[in-house]
């Protein structure tokens, strides 16, 4: 039998496969073709940056990949598992405990703590009270904010309170992180820490991360770059040195590693 493309990429390590994905949306009478047949993979332990300027369609694969919404046509695999096929509930299972999400806006109850609203996934996953409060409470420890716990969105910086909404994105232990714009609405310097906090996600635990962005320094810290324009994929890179957020003008200690080996 022959194995398709995607399915073949899938089973030798790729998180996502997409290939030839189109949508397109009718905004009043008129027909907007937000993507034009994108294919890429995305391996377990990348570190992805997709960009395009406004328009450009990275909200639109930001929702597909994320099943909020679903294509005209193409196919979506993750890990293996063909999402086109899937029904509501299915699409429902997937988004709630196998993709976490990390938004500009961080999404938080404002009248919540940082542990009850990381625990809010696990919540609606049925997870025992107990776990829930173990989970939130690691994930709080992996994200620099072990001492901030009890404390509720307007007693944290923006730069803590994102923090929150990356550790809530991990309690449930997902195939992959997707991050809208993640430094979007703060200031430089939290913005640093925030891409700090991910790559060391990703470089020491070995989570997928995806970031969307039309942030050229987010990009240059990322280990590949995608670029959309008018739905298309116009450029697929891969960056030969990420750098450290903040520290811009030597190689990653990843890099440094290999060098000393």
């Amino acid at each position: 039998m022959e194995v398709s493309s995607s399915v073949a990429d899938s089973q030798n390590g790729a998180v996502i496969a997409v290939k030839d994905l189109t949508r397109t949306y009718l905004l009043g009478d008129v027909e907007v073709r937000a993507l034009r047949g994108v294919s890429f993979d995305l391996r377990a332990g990348a570190l992805l940056t997709v960009m395009g300027p406004s328009g450009s369609g990275k909200s639109t694969l930001m929702n597909l990949l994320g099943c909020l919404d679903t294509p005209d046509s193409g196919s979506y695999l993750l890990e293996g598992e063909d999402v086109g096929r899937l029904n509501d509930d299915q699409l429902a299972r997937i988004r709630s405990q196998r993709i976490g999400f990390v938004f500009q806006t961080f999404n938080l109850l404002a009248r919540t703590s940082a542990r009850a609203n990381c625990e809010l996934p696990m919540l609606y996953a049925g997870v025992p009270i107990d776990e829930r409060h173990e989970r939130a409470e690691r994930a709080l420890e992996m994200v620099g904010l072990a001492d901030r716990m009890d404390h509720h969105p307007n007693e944290l910086s923006g730069g803590q309170q994102q923090r929150v909404a990356i550790a809530r994105a991990l309690v449930n232990d997902p195939a992959i992180i997707l991050a809208d714009e993640p430094t979007g609405n703060l200031d430089s310097k939290s913005g640093i820490e925030v891409i700090r906090i991910l790559q060391g996600l990703n470089r020491n635990e070995g989570i997928t991360v995806l970031l969307v962005s039309h942030d050229p320094f987010i990009a240059r810290h990322t280990d590949r770059i995608i670029r959309l324009q008018d739905g298309r994929i116009v450029a697929d890179e891969r960056v030969p040195h990420p750098l450290v957020a903040g520290e811009s003008q030597r190689p990653s200690e990843l890099d440094l590693e290999e060098e000393v080996a």
